[in-house]
């Protein structure tokens, strides 16, 4: 899945849901743009979670003096990609 970010240095996060065990967990996360090492730091530390885990620890997130951050837009796309879902 593709999510276009909004008010971050990156532009947009290609990520995947797989169901494992009946868990939705999340895979592959890449980034485009935005600070590169910090946010594959991101994609491998959440790796492999489930998806509300992953919206728990990075929802709210700011970067400095911006409403949003990298972690918190990938919170932002798994909360869009559950509201399609229902």
């Amino acid at each position: 899945m593709i999510y276009r970010t909004s008010g971050t240095c990156s532009s947009q996060i290609s990520y995947d849901i797989v169901n494992e065990d009946g868990v939705e967990v999340v895979r592959n996360v890449v980034y485009t743009g935005g600070c590169n090492g910090n946010l594959q730091g991101i994609g491998r530390l959440v790796e492999g979670m489930p998806v509300d885990e992953v919206i728990t620890k990075l929802q709210g997130i700011r970067c400095g003096y911006k409403s949003t951050s990298c972690p918190d837009q990938l919170a932002k796309a798994l909360v869009a990609y559950k509201a399609e879902q229902a």
